[in-house]
């Protein structure tokens, strides 16, 4: 396999996180706005004794889900672009910056979709 054949793959590769990762935030948003409004319409049951706080609770972390997920495939793209086709100190030290803000965003929405930090206990049900 030659280098140029590799980054070609690499690029592709990447590529294809960045769709998936950019396709699985727009879908789990429009899933999300979906089942709201449905709920909302009253054509779908949120649950017993579901109301509005409980509807916009279900819409955030089905959003929030998404996100997350989103979030974890943009990461593998920037993780091989910048290891197998740019793997330049400059590169490393944007992912390294790019990697952090991403990081500190899935802790705040884990504690928004959770309602606990990550490293506590899941409660006893």
């Amino acid at each position: 396999m030659t280098d140029d054949l590799m980054l070609r793959i690499a690029d592709e590769a990447a590529r294809w996180f960045e769709l998936t990762g950019i396709a699985a935030i727009v879908a789990g948003a429009l899933f999300a706005i979906a089942r709201a409004a449905l709920v909302t319409a009253g054509l779908r049951r949120a649950g017993e004794g579901a109301g509005h706080s409980e509807t916009v609770s279900a819409f955030r972390k089905t959003l929030g889900r998404s996100i997350l997920v989103g979030l974890e495939l943009l990461v593998a793209a920037d993780i091989i672009r910048t290891v197998a086709i740019e793997p330049t100190m400059q590169s490393v030290l944007v992912l390294a910056v790019i990697v952090a803000i991403r990081t500190f965003l899935s802790i705040s929405l884990g504690v928004e979709i959770d309602g606990r930090w990550p490293w506590q206990r899941v409660p006893e049900t």
